[in-house]
């Protein structure tokens, strides 16, 4: 029985709707029907055969019968008078291929094959999606925006021919992206690997900033350089503790690049994120001033080491910037630490009294790693009454906020 063009059609078509290709869907169509014929003749198991083939449009099922000479006691033998019609060399203890109506398997059979083809798609799926994400697993891609839907927010991206959703909870804050515009996501993990595997992505994710310096700085990406720590508030702003492992080699520097050329291009990636970079000290106290950059810090003290937990002093003027807009910068310096900072102006804006002196006496150095207008612009937020309110502003816990060392 020779299927018509549209078997083919409806083949192709459930071939590119599941990325799938036509021989090796072929196959599974060829095993379905197969598994639905045995059912429907199960004592002929080893005697049915399956043929497609999409170039001559063949789509036949094949019983094998025994050639006898007098009455069949079953499907599986055929007499030599019925076996000459088909083939007129057919001869006595010879066998015959005769053609079964695939229509007339049966309503069951037929649930059968198509369950069976759903679930052999279902398995394909979830191997060439393995197989394309399992290695990408927590890096950075390029995708293209392909759908924003605006009710709930979530946007569609395809990448190599798979959708992916980037729903809003991982999309930067303020952001809007564009349908048709290219954007790089972090492939924050694979749910359901044995079953059917999603691959959930991000744009606030802190080691997204990781990797787009990898991008950009070669240092980093051969190991000279590297990421210590990072802090991340998504939309707001960033710190990134470097070091690097070549004293002739300035992390920094290197981060920033010629003409701020690598910085740029990662704030632009962001969408206009700031980013602090931070030279990173094994000296704690060191570690700590500098990451309450840009603020100037005149002491630190570790207070408990066993608790992480140290007291920083700062001059009056620079209390709001050492805080940050709604304790912004003092938070983002306990992640990127994992210390408490209790932070302290040089004066007493209450009493007047001097801050008391402090032991061990560590001064630390000032460390420039924001521009000049961009603390201007932060200390102008903060009103004269949130400055005396928070005096003291405890970032969290380094149990509930680590630093994220690699």
């Amino acid at each position: 029985m020779n299927m018509n063009k549209d078997f083919f059609k409806a083949l192709e078509a459930l071939g590119e709707e599941n990325s799938v290709e036509t021989e090796l869907l072929i196959d599974k169509v060829k095993s379905a029907m197969l598994k639905a014929a045995r059912r429907a003749y199960p004592h002929s198991e080893e005697r049915i055969s399956v043929e497609i083939d999409p170039k001559t449009k063949k789509f036949e099922m094949y019983i094998r019968q025994d050639i006898i000479d007098d009455e069949p006691i079953d499907v599986n033998e055929v007499n030599i008078d019925v076996a000459k019609t088909m083939d007129p060399n057919a001869m006595v203890g010879g066998t015959i291929l005769k053609e079964l109506d695939i229509s007339k398997l049966g309503r069951m059979a037929a649930l059968s094959a198509k369950q069976s083809i759903k679930g052999d798609l279902r398995e394909i799926n979830r191997e060439q999606m393995l197989s394309k994400f399992e290695q990408k697993e927590h890096e950075c891609i390029t995708a293209k925006v392909s759908q924003v839907e605006p009710g709930r927010g979530t946007v569609t991206v395809v990448y190599d021919g798979t959708e992916l959703y980037l729903f809003r909870n991982e999309q930067i804050p303020g952001e809007v992206l564009e349908e048709g515009k290219s954007v790089k996501v972090y492939i924050t993990g694979i749910i359901g690997k044995n079953k059917k595997p999603v691959v959930k992505i991000s744009r606030t994710h802190k080691d997204l900033v990781k990797r787009l310096f990898e991008q950009e700085v070669p240092e980093i990406y051969d190991g000279t350089v590297e990421v210590k720590s990072i802090s991340r508030e998504a939309g707001s702003r960033t710190k990134i503790a470097v070091w690097s492992k070549d004293e002739n080699v300035d992390a920094v520097g290197a981060c920033i690049g010629p003409k701020r050329s690598r910085i740029t291009a990662v704030v632009n990636e962001l969408n206009g994120e700031k980013i602090d970079i931070i030279p990173w000290s094994e000296v704690p106290e060191e570690f700590i001033a500098r990451a309450l950059a840009p603020a100037e810090v005149l002491k630190t003290v570790i207070t408990s080491m066993e608790e992480k937990a140290c007291t920083v002093i700062v001059p009056n003027n620079q209390l709001s910037l050492a805080i940050g807009n709604k304790g912004q910068n003092a938070k983002l310096a306990a992640k990127l630490t994992g210390f408490k900072i209790d932070i302290k102006p040089q004066t007493d804006t209450v009493t007047g009294e001097e801050a008391p002196e402090l032991s061990p006496d560590f001064v630390a150095p000032v460390f420039e790693t924001a521009p000049a207008e961009e603390a201007e612009a932060e200390i102008a937020e903060e009103t004269a009454a949130e400055e005396t309110e928070a005096e003291t502003a405890e970032a969290p816990a380094a149990e509930e906020a680590p630093a994220a060392e690699e």
